[in-house]
């Protein structure tokens, strides 16, 4: 059942692949992917191309694929770690989810932390108390880690 439903998602992501985004299976495992998200416009992440990876449990789409970024970025909702604090990937995931929408939701993470829920608190804090600041720390990560 895995396997089908990653086929068909490979297959709907190469017919209309989310805005700028990419993903696909390294190699012949279909269980594990490489992915890009390009950092969208006006925001403090803009031109940077982040690299992330998804691995997809063998009971997908019944339980979230684990999605972590490889690229390091200044971020409350992902720990330098490159793990992702974003709700659909844990207590909220549902099998009419797909990959497209994860990286599309990943995407709008980028363009609106979640700092009441961080997994980087200093970056929350900053975040909260000076936008500026924050913005300034992200770009310069971005310009670092992603060009």
């Amino acid at each position: 059942m895995a396997l089908k439903r990653i086929r068909k998602e490979l297959e709907d992501l190469k017919r209309d692949p989310p805005a700028q985004c990419s993903a696909g299976p390294i190699g012949d495992d279909l269980y594990s992917w490489h992915a890009t998200i390009t950092g969208p416009p006006d925001s403090p992440y803009q031109g940077g191309v982040f690299f992330l990876s998804i691995r997809f449990p063998t009971d997908y789409p019944f339980k979230p694929p684990r999605v972590m970024f490889n690229t390091q970025i200044y971020h409350p909702n992902i720990h330098t770690n490159g793990s992702i604090c974003l709700d659909i990937l844990k207590g909220q995931w549902s099998p009419a989810l797909t990959v497209s929408k994860v990286l599309l939701s990943i995407c709008s993470l980028l363009c609106d932390p979640n700092p009441d829920d961080p997994l980087m608190a200093e970056s929350a804090r900053i975040y909260k108390t000076n936008r500026i600041k924050y913005n300034e720390l992200a770009r310069e990560w971005t310009r670092r880690y992603a060009m």
